[in-house]
């Protein structure tokens, strides 16, 4: 279930980036504060679980980041 919403948030920024590009950088601060929060209550965790937790998470922001840069980029190339 939280893979489906991680791809969920990507594909969501993705379109934000694409057809507003300006406005889609406040859903991405909000994705990124939502998987910071996780990161760090995952690092709080005992152990390997908590390090696996932690690393997650920041995978999962990573690619919420590149899904919005992604759309970003893929506007500023269309001819008009």
């Amino acid at each position: 279930m939280i893979i489906g919403v991680v791809i969920g948030i990507c594909v969501l920024l993705a379109i934000l980036g694409f057809l507003v590009p300006r406005l889609s950088n406040h859903a991405r601060r909000g994705s990124d504060k939502g998987f910071s929060a996780g990161q760090r209550a995952g690092s709080k965790a005992p152990g390997p679980i908590g390090r696996l937790l932690s690393k997650s998470f920041g995978k999962s922001q990573s690619a919420a980041d590149k899904s919005h840069s992604a759309g970003k980029s893929a506007r500023e190339k269309l001819p008009f």
